[in-house]
């Protein structure tokens, strides 16, 4: 059962580096997680429009806006409508949701 769970860890792990670099992986994990709603998803553009409190990492104060999503994978995690928790940085220039996840 170890040996399992050290593979799924190693799998989960190594999936991180196949969407960007050890760096991009280490800064997803402490970038803040923000409030928001989704509310319009655009899975051929890989975009997600969200309402969303204050995002402190980026100095952006609360607002409505359209995001790229880092791994397009993570848009039919989520649907309009669906409270959620995301962190976002920006990627090449443009604000990027990292990672999303429904609010509990």
């Amino acid at each position: 059962m170890k040996r399992f769970r050290t593979a799924m860890f190693l799998g989960a792990f190594a999936s991180l580096f196949s969407t960007g670099s050890m760096a991009w992986a280490a800064d997803a994990m402490t970038l803040p997680m923000i409030n928001g709603q989704v509310k319009k998803i655009d899975e051929s553009t890989g975009k997600i429009t969200i309402k969303h409190d204050a995002i402190t990492n980026l100095d952006m104060g609360a607002m409505t806006m359209v995001f790229k999503a880092n791994d397009p994978a993570m848009l039919k995690e989520v649907k309009p409508g669906d409270k959620i928790k995301f962190s976002a940085d920006k990627v090449n220039g443009q604000i990027t949701v990292m990672m999303v996840q429904k609010a509990k």
